[in-house]
Formats: C-alpha cells, structure tokens, sequence
C-alpha cells in the first residue's frame, strides 16, 4: 500500500508563527518591519497548487507602513530586532 505524504504544515523554528512581529528583507525593497498574519504553508507545495512560475509564499505580513500587506517566504524573515525578547 502507498504511503501518504503528510500534507499537515511544517512548525516553523524559532520565532516565526502568525502575530509576530518580523524584519521583511527582499531584494527588490528596502527592509521593513511588520506582523505576521497568516501562515499559508498547506498552500506552499507546487506539487498539486500554483505553479512553478508563481509560487505561493508561505507567511502574509502587514507592514507598519499600515498601507501594505506582503507574501514573504522564510528566508525573507527575521525577528524584528526591535521587538523585546527577541534574538538578533
């Protein structure tokens, strides 16, 4: 019998979940500082959703510009340095 992939999302290490506070780091912009919304990752797998030439990001953030709502994936965010507690 084939083995089911287990679909369930990955916990994140460390600080990263939805309503923390993180540094949003892209190429394409400057860093900016934000919270954590949502945690799309059961939408991450290309595999049967989105495309390769679109992928699906894993985390929304809302900026603290309070105008913008961005789609970042890991290796985009840190803890907000700023934020008490945190490390970096």
């Amino acid at each position: 019998m084939p083995e089911k992939k287990d679909r369930s999302p990955r916990p994140e290490p460390g600080p990263l979940g939805a309503g923390a506070r993180v540094l949003v780091r892209r190429p394409s912009e400057p860093a900016q500082t934000g919270r954590i919304i949502e945690d799309y990752a059961e939408l991450t797998d290309t595999e049967e959703r989105g495309n390769a030439w679109a992928p699906v990001h894993r985390w929304a953030v809302a900026l603290d510009d309070g105008r913008r709502l961005v789609f970042a994936d890991t290796d985009d965010l840190t803890a907000d340095p700023s934020t008490p507690g945190s490390a970096g």
